[in-house]
């Protein structure tokens, strides 16, 4: 069983340390590609591979075709946008994620960047406070019930939105469900977003949603920039000056928002959500243990295909 490691964004040396001796204790090898930038190297690099752990990397049909042993790709993290799952399905690949591994890293970000904003973008003036606002929560995943978490111990108000998951899940975390979108947004001071880019919801989130948010209204995005709609999120800071757009995801329209928003706009250079040692470990440990058990013992539980 040989396994590949191809990151242009290495693991941390810790990660690789627990990753290896996971793997190598169930009898595999393990092989690294770090910081490659030629694209035929990891062509290469995979063409007898068992099982390959990425990041960000693109896993694309061409590579897939240039896997031909391969069997699993797992991704270390939450995201798995960046792997053609129609391709990896069409080779009888499995692809797997890693959920929940980088929620704190990514919770916590989600709250400093209201507090960022909630005192203007740390520049001189009066700010506000987080307590006793109203926090919501779009989708109530691994990530989603970490910020509501942290909003409670915080004192604000917590509020979320999800058709997936049960009200019954969401009132046992002494957190309010809201009956649909509209009521979150209509609601809360804060909007966390936390939900995928998928045809349903790329977006989905723009003048419909953005123009009923009280006075004040914040939009915190660690979610995926392709949720947003652009153009619309522009007319709406343009036509409300007290909405706020914080995100982690720069929109192809940053110059343009930085220029005339200021400190009403913000996005982190590079997206930054799960780039904490702890979750950089946590999720290679456990792309790691997940390629063992499906090898040892068919295990499919996190498959996405």
């Amino acid at each position: 069983m040989k396994t590949l490691i191809a990151t242009e964004k290495p693991f941390a040396e810790e990660a690789i340390t627990g990753i290896r001796q996971i793997i190598e204790n169930a009898g595999g090898t393990l092989h690294l590609l770090e910081k490659y930038t030629d694209t035929n190297t990891l062509y290469n690099a995979v063409a007898d591979a068992d099982a390959l752990i990425v990041r960000s990397d693109k896993v694309t049909k061409t590579l897939i075709d240039a896997a031909k042993q391969l069997k699993i790709v797992t991704r270390a993290g939450a995201g798995y946008d960046n792997i053609d799952l129609p391709a990896c399905t069409a080779r009888g690949i499995v692809a797997m994620n890693t959920p929940g591994q980088n929620a704190n890293a990514v919770a916590e970000l989600a709250i400093g960047l209201m507090i960022y904003a909630a005192r203007n973008t740390f520049q001189p003036g009066t700010g506000t406070e987080l307590k006793n606002k109203k926090l919501g929560i779009h989708a109530y995943g691994n990530v989603g019930r970490q910020v509501a978490k942290l909003g409670k111990g915080l004192g604000m108000e917590t509020l979320a939105f999800d058709p997936f998951i049960p009200n019954n899940t969401i009132t046992q975390d002494n957190v309010q469900p809201c009956t649909s979108v509209e009521e979150l947004y209509q609601t809360c001071h804060y909007i966390s977003l936390h939900i995928p880019a998928t045809e349903q919801t790329k977006q989905s989130i723009g003048r419909r949603l953005l123009s009923t948010m009280p006075k004040g209204g914040c939009l915190i995005n660690t979610a995926r920039k392709e949720i947003i709609h652009e153009n619309e999120l522009a007319d709406i800071l343009h036509q409300r000056p007290d909405i706020k757009y914080i995100t982690d995801i720069a929109p192809d329209n940053h110059t343009t928002l930085q220029k005339n928003f200021g400190t009403r706009y913000f996005a982190t250079p590079k997206k930054i959500g799960a780039e904490t040692t702890q979750a950089n470990i946590n999720a290679g440990i456990a792309a790691a243990q997940q390629i063992v058990n499906f090898f040892t013992h068919n295990d499919r539980t996190f498959q996405l295909n």
